[in-house]
Protein backbone atom coordinates (compact mmCIF):
# COMPACT_ATOMS: atom_id res chain seq x y z
CA UNK A 1 0.00 0.00 0.00
CA UNK A 2 3.21 2.77 0.17
CA UNK A 3 2.80 3.51 -3.51
CA UNK A 4 -1.11 4.35 -3.50
CA UNK A 5 -0.09 6.36 -0.35
CA UNK A 6 2.92 8.04 -1.74
CA UNK A 7 0.27 9.04 -5.11
CA UNK A 8 -2.14 9.86 -2.62
CA UNK A 9 -0.11 12.49 -1.03
CA UNK A 10 0.87 13.28 -4.29
CA UNK A 11 -2.85 14.34 -5.47
CA UNK A 12 -3.17 15.98 -2.49
CA UNK A 13 -0.23 18.54 -2.89
CA UNK A 14 -1.68 19.95 -6.08
CA UNK A 15 -5.31 19.35 -6.00
CA UNK A 16 -6.01 21.05 -2.38
CA UNK A 17 -4.51 23.64 -3.38
CA UNK A 18 -6.50 24.46 -6.27
CA UNK A 19 -9.05 23.53 -4.45
CA UNK A 20 -9.18 26.70 -2.63
CA UNK A 21 -9.26 28.64 -5.86
CA UNK A 22 -12.25 26.98 -6.79
CA UNK A 23 -14.09 27.53 -3.54
CA UNK A 24 -12.97 31.33 -3.63
CA UNK A 25 -14.44 31.31 -7.54
CA UNK A 26 -17.68 29.78 -6.30
CA UNK A 27 -16.99 26.99 -9.14
CA UNK A 28 -17.59 24.19 -7.34
CA UNK A 29 -18.11 21.81 -9.97
CA UNK A 30 -15.85 23.12 -12.04
CA UNK A 31 -13.52 19.78 -11.70
CA UNK A 32 -16.08 17.19 -12.19
CA UNK A 33 -16.83 18.79 -15.30
CA UNK A 34 -13.38 19.58 -16.86
CA UNK A 35 -12.65 15.56 -15.93
CA UNK A 36 -15.89 14.56 -17.17
CA UNK A 37 -14.44 16.18 -20.38
CA UNK A 38 -11.34 14.37 -20.09
CA UNK A 39 -12.69 11.04 -19.88
CA UNK A 40 -14.94 12.01 -23.08
CA UNK A 41 -11.67 12.80 -24.74
CA UNK A 42 -10.45 9.34 -23.52
CA UNK A 43 -13.44 7.27 -24.54
CA UNK A 44 -13.49 9.13 -28.22
CA UNK A 45 -10.27 8.15 -28.26
CA UNK A 46 -11.24 4.44 -27.23
CA UNK A 47 -13.34 4.79 -30.76
CA UNK A 48 -10.69 4.99 -32.55
CA UNK A 49 -8.90 2.25 -31.39
CA UNK A 50 -6.51 4.54 -29.18
CA UNK A 51 -4.95 1.97 -26.32
CA UNK A 52 -6.30 3.76 -23.32
CA UNK A 53 -2.78 4.45 -21.45
CA UNK A 54 -0.84 5.68 -24.13
CA UNK A 55 0.25 9.22 -25.22
CA UNK A 56 -2.12 9.76 -27.94
CA UNK A 57 -5.08 8.85 -25.35
CA UNK A 58 -3.89 11.34 -22.93
CA UNK A 59 -3.48 14.15 -26.03
CA UNK A 60 -7.36 13.55 -26.31
CA UNK A 61 -8.51 13.68 -23.08
CA UNK A 62 -6.41 17.05 -22.93
CA UNK A 63 -7.55 18.57 -26.17
CA UNK A 64 -10.96 17.64 -25.10
CA UNK A 65 -10.54 19.65 -21.43
CA UNK A 66 -9.01 22.35 -23.22
CA UNK A 67 -11.96 23.16 -24.86
CA UNK A 68 -14.01 22.79 -21.68
CA UNK A 69 -11.40 25.26 -19.92
CA UNK A 70 -12.20 27.96 -22.77
CA UNK A 71 -15.50 27.88 -22.36
CA UNK A 72 -15.15 28.16 -18.66
CA UNK A 73 -13.10 31.77 -19.39
CA UNK A 74 -15.25 33.23 -21.88
CA UNK A 75 -18.36 32.59 -19.85
CA UNK A 76 -17.46 34.12 -16.94
CA UNK A 77 -19.18 36.78 -16.00
CA UNK A 78 -18.72 40.50 -13.40
CA UNK A 79 -21.03 39.76 -10.25
CA UNK A 80 -24.05 37.92 -10.48
CA UNK A 81 -24.08 37.98 -14.39
CA UNK A 82 -27.81 37.15 -15.93
CA UNK A 83 -26.73 33.50 -16.08
CA UNK A 84 -24.38 31.92 -13.29
CA UNK A 85 -21.41 30.53 -14.40
CA UNK A 86 -21.74 27.45 -12.18
CA UNK A 87 -25.25 26.66 -14.44
CA UNK A 88 -22.60 26.54 -17.71
CA UNK A 89 -20.36 24.31 -15.58
CA UNK A 90 -23.38 22.33 -14.65
CA UNK A 91 -24.61 22.06 -18.46
CA UNK A 92 -20.92 21.24 -19.83
CA UNK A 93 -20.71 18.22 -17.01
CA UNK A 94 -24.27 16.92 -18.13
CA UNK A 95 -23.27 16.86 -21.62
CA UNK A 96 -20.10 15.25 -21.88
CA UNK A 97 -21.55 12.94 -19.16
CA UNK A 98 -23.86 12.01 -22.00
CA UNK A 99 -21.81 12.46 -24.98
CA UNK A 100 -19.06 9.83 -23.19
CA UNK A 101 -22.32 7.60 -22.55
CA UNK A 102 -23.18 7.33 -26.28
CA UNK A 103 -19.58 6.82 -27.32
CA UNK A 104 -19.26 4.38 -25.25
CA UNK A 105 -21.86 2.43 -26.59
CA UNK A 106 -19.78 2.54 -29.87
CA UNK A 107 -16.50 1.97 -28.79
CA UNK A 108 -15.15 -1.04 -27.55
CA UNK A 109 -14.60 -1.73 -24.18
CA UNK A 110 -16.53 1.54 -23.62
CA UNK A 111 -19.08 0.40 -20.76
CA UNK A 112 -15.30 -0.48 -18.60
CA UNK A 113 -13.77 2.79 -19.70
CA UNK A 114 -16.69 4.79 -18.25
CA UNK A 115 -16.18 2.23 -14.83
CA UNK A 116 -12.67 2.74 -15.24
CA UNK A 117 -12.84 6.51 -14.99
CA UNK A 118 -15.17 7.08 -12.27
CA UNK A 119 -13.33 4.95 -9.82
CA UNK A 120 -9.86 4.97 -10.90
CA UNK A 121 -7.17 2.73 -10.37
CA UNK A 122 -4.93 4.12 -7.76
CA UNK A 123 -4.07 0.90 -6.08
CA UNK A 124 -2.21 -0.33 -8.91
CA UNK A 125 -0.36 2.64 -9.19
CA UNK A 126 3.26 2.00 -10.10
CA UNK A 127 6.64 3.85 -8.88
CA UNK A 128 7.52 4.86 -12.73
CA UNK A 129 4.04 6.45 -12.97
CA UNK A 130 3.67 7.82 -9.55
CA UNK A 131 7.88 9.57 -10.20
CA UNK A 132 6.33 11.23 -13.82
CA UNK A 133 3.21 12.22 -12.44
CA UNK A 134 5.02 13.85 -9.46
CA UNK A 135 7.27 15.66 -11.91
CA UNK A 136 4.63 16.96 -13.76
CA UNK A 137 2.49 18.32 -10.98
CA UNK A 138 5.80 19.85 -9.30
CA UNK A 139 5.91 22.61 -12.57
CA UNK A 140 2.56 23.22 -12.44
CA UNK A 141 3.16 24.13 -8.73
CA UNK A 142 6.30 25.65 -9.99
CA UNK A 143 3.59 27.97 -12.49
CA UNK A 144 1.28 28.65 -10.10
CA UNK A 145 4.21 29.68 -7.56
CA UNK A 146 5.41 32.14 -9.99
CA UNK A 147 2.42 33.51 -10.97
CA UNK A 148 0.53 33.25 -7.70
CA UNK A 149 0.08 36.99 -6.85
CA UNK A 150 -2.39 37.11 -10.21
CA UNK A 151 -4.46 33.55 -9.80
CA UNK A 152 -4.91 34.26 -5.97
CA UNK A 153 -6.11 38.44 -6.91
CA UNK A 154 -7.97 37.03 -9.74
CA UNK A 155 -9.68 34.22 -7.59
CA UNK A 156 -10.31 35.64 -3.98
CA UNK A 157 -10.20 39.65 -5.15
CA UNK A 158 -11.94 40.22 -8.99
CA UNK A 159 -13.09 43.15 -8.40
CA UNK A 160 -9.76 44.37 -7.35
CA UNK A 161 -8.17 42.74 -10.37
CA UNK A 162 -10.73 44.45 -13.15
CA UNK A 163 -10.30 47.75 -10.77
CA UNK A 164 -5.68 47.48 -11.91
CA UNK A 165 -6.97 46.42 -15.76
CA UNK A 166 -5.52 42.73 -15.69
CA UNK A 167 -7.02 40.52 -18.49
CA UNK A 168 -9.56 38.22 -16.22
CA UNK A 169 -10.88 36.26 -19.13
CA UNK A 170 -6.41 35.63 -20.09
CA UNK A 171 -5.84 34.79 -16.86
CA UNK A 172 -8.54 32.60 -16.39
CA UNK A 173 -7.81 30.80 -19.44
CA UNK A 174 -4.37 29.91 -17.80
CA UNK A 175 -5.70 28.71 -14.59
CA UNK A 176 -8.09 26.44 -16.31
CA UNK A 177 -5.49 25.77 -18.52
CA UNK A 178 -3.01 24.46 -15.73
CA UNK A 179 -6.01 22.97 -13.72
CA UNK A 180 -7.32 20.92 -16.54
CA UNK A 181 -4.02 19.56 -17.31
CA UNK A 182 -4.26 18.92 -13.62
CA UNK A 183 -7.16 17.33 -13.71
CA UNK A 184 -6.09 15.07 -17.29
CA UNK A 185 -3.65 13.30 -15.51
CA UNK A 186 -5.39 12.66 -12.03
CA UNK A 187 -8.75 11.11 -13.83
CA UNK A 188 -6.80 8.08 -15.66
CA UNK A 189 -5.09 7.18 -11.63
CA UNK A 190 -7.48 8.34 -9.22
CA UNK A 191 -10.91 8.12 -11.14
CA UNK A 192 -13.60 11.45 -11.59
CA UNK A 193 -14.82 10.58 -7.79
CA UNK A 194 -11.85 10.67 -5.52
CA UNK A 195 -10.42 13.91 -8.14
CA UNK A 196 -13.05 15.68 -7.37
CA UNK A 197 -13.11 14.87 -3.52
CA UNK A 198 -9.68 15.64 -2.91
CA UNK A 199 -10.05 19.33 -4.64
CA UNK A 200 -13.30 20.16 -2.63
CA UNK A 201 -13.00 18.75 0.83
CA UNK A 202 -9.97 19.85 1.86
CA UNK A 203 -10.75 23.37 0.17
CA UNK A 204 -14.20 23.57 2.38
CA UNK A 205 -12.24 22.01 5.80
CA UNK A 206 -9.62 25.22 4.93
CA UNK A 207 -12.30 27.64 4.85
CA UNK A 208 -14.25 26.92 8.03
CA UNK A 209 -10.72 27.24 10.09
CA UNK A 210 -9.03 30.30 8.10
CA UNK A 211 -8.83 33.16 5.12
CA UNK A 212 -5.57 33.82 5.88
CA UNK A 213 -4.24 31.89 2.36
CA UNK A 214 -0.91 30.58 3.39
CA UNK A 215 -2.93 28.69 6.41
CA UNK A 216 -5.67 27.78 4.09
CA UNK A 217 -2.48 25.59 2.08
CA UNK A 218 -1.15 24.14 5.21
CA UNK A 219 -4.74 23.01 6.59
CA UNK A 220 -5.98 21.69 3.20
CA UNK A 221 -2.17 19.59 2.88
CA UNK A 222 -3.11 17.94 6.61
CA UNK A 223 -6.62 17.55 6.15
CA UNK A 224 -6.12 15.57 2.76
CA UNK A 225 -3.19 13.70 3.49
CA UNK A 226 -5.01 12.43 6.99
CA UNK A 227 -7.77 11.43 5.14
CA UNK A 228 -6.17 9.46 2.91
CA UNK A 229 -3.80 7.93 5.10
CA UNK A 230 -7.15 6.98 7.01
CA UNK A 231 -8.91 5.75 3.90
CA UNK A 232 -6.43 3.49 2.67
CA UNK A 233 -6.13 1.83 6.00
CA UNK A 234 -9.45 1.03 6.05
CA UNK A 235 -9.76 0.12 2.74
CA UNK A 236 -6.46 -2.58 3.43
CA UNK A 237 -8.17 -3.67 6.92
CA UNK A 238 -11.77 -3.96 5.42
CA UNK A 239 -11.32 -5.08 1.79
CA UNK A 240 -13.16 -2.70 0.65
CA UNK A 241 -12.43 -0.57 -3.37
CA UNK A 242 -9.71 1.64 -3.02
CA UNK A 243 -11.19 4.94 -4.16
CA UNK A 244 -14.82 5.04 -2.98
CA UNK A 245 -13.29 3.91 0.45
CA UNK A 246 -10.51 7.13 0.29
CA UNK A 247 -14.10 8.65 -0.80
CA UNK A 248 -15.98 8.20 2.35
CA UNK A 249 -13.21 8.92 4.62
CA UNK A 250 -12.97 12.38 3.46
CA UNK A 251 -16.33 12.83 4.25
CA UNK A 252 -16.11 11.60 7.98
CA UNK A 253 -12.90 13.80 7.82
CA UNK A 254 -15.01 16.80 6.74
CA UNK A 255 -17.95 15.68 9.20
CA UNK A 256 -15.82 16.18 11.98
CA UNK A 257 -13.89 19.32 10.96
CA UNK A 258 -18.09 20.54 11.15
CA UNK A 259 -18.13 19.82 14.75
CA UNK A 260 -14.76 21.40 15.81
CA UNK A 261 -15.93 24.49 13.70
CA UNK A 262 -19.17 24.71 15.88
CA UNK A 263 -17.41 23.80 18.82
CA UNK A 264 -15.45 27.28 18.60
CA UNK A 265 -12.14 25.94 17.16
CA UNK A 266 -10.90 28.49 14.80
CA UNK A 267 -13.43 30.96 14.95
CA UNK A 268 -11.30 34.26 15.22
CA UNK A 269 -9.41 32.74 12.27
CA UNK A 270 -12.14 31.82 10.06
CA UNK A 271 -13.13 35.74 10.65
CA UNK A 272 -9.67 37.03 8.98
CA UNK A 273 -10.30 38.26 5.70
CA UNK A 274 -7.85 36.67 2.94
CA UNK A 275 -5.02 39.70 1.91
CA UNK A 276 -4.43 41.23 -1.65
CA UNK A 277 -1.64 40.06 -2.77
CA UNK A 278 0.77 43.12 -3.71
CA UNK A 279 0.92 44.09 -7.88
Amino acid sequence: MLAPLVACLVLVGIHSYLGLHVIAREVIFVDLSLAQMAALGSVVALLYGVAPDSQTAFVFSLLFTCIGAALFALTRTRGKGRVPHEAIIGIVYVVASAAAILVADKAPRGADAIHDVLEGAIIWITWPTIIKKGAAYAALGLLHFVLRKRFIAISFHPEEAERRGWSIRFWDFLFYMSFGVAVTMSVPVAGVLLVFTMLVVPAVIAFLFSRNVRKMVYISWGAGMLASLLGLYVSYQGNFPTGPAIVCMYGLVLLAAGVLRRLGVGRDSAADVAPLPAD
